[in-house]
This record gives structure tokens, C-alpha cells and sequence, in this order.
């Protein structure tokens, strides 16, 4: 939407962009970028899309809660709302930790 915006109406004129600003992307992650959502993305390509579309990431990028939400187990789920607590904080330890250096 953000390319659509700046007036770039075909993911190769982007694509081209892209490359004069360095950023070289094949083609098949390219359409996979303009037509889906991607799973993966490294922030300094996220900054060189930013730079050549003149825009910030949270222009580009969405929350997507109930993606987040679905990926907590369901026991754990269903074990918080028997308890009354929407979240419950367990130690990672198992209480024998050592003393910190001095």
C-alpha cells in the first residue's frame, strides 16, 4: 500500500528501486513481498525499503494479535482463565541458582 501511495504501481519499478539503493532482491521474494504477507524480513532490508519508499516501518508493517494469541498453547490458555488470571508469571529456575560474582 505504502508503494501505492508514492505512485509505484509494479513490484519490478520497485524492485529496481531497490537495487539502486543497493538492496538486490531476487524475484520470487520480491512477488512474495508484494503480494503476501512475509514470515521473515532483516531489518536492514526493512530499512532500505523505508529509505527508497520515504516512509517508517510502522508504515509497513502490522499487528496481527489473534495470530500471536493463537500460537499460546492451549492447556496454558485454558489453565489461565480457570485460575482467574489472564497471566501468570512462573520462574525459569529452579531456585538453586548460584550467587552473582563479586
Amino acid at each position: 500500500m505504502a508503494a501505492a501511495e508514492r505512485g509505484i504501481w509494479k513490484s519490478s519499478e520497485l524492485r529496481r528501486m531497490l537495487a539502486d539503493a543497493g538492496l538486490e532482491i531476487s524475484v520470487g521474494k520480491m512477488s512474495k513481498l508484494w503480494t503476501t504477507t512475509p514470515t521473515t524480513l532483516r531489518l536492514d532490508d526493512l530499512d532500505v525499503i523505508c529509505a527508497v519508499l520515504d516512509c517508517t516501518p510502522g508504515d509497513l508493517l502490522t499487528a496481527d494479535l489473534a495470530a500471536a494469541a493463537a500460537r499460546k498453547p492451549q492447556a496454558e490458555i485454558e489453565e489461565q482463565t480457570s485460575n482467574g488470571s489472564p497471566s501468570i508469571v512462573r520462574p525459569r529456575f529452579n531456585g538453586n541458582r548460584p550467587e552473582p560474582p563479586l
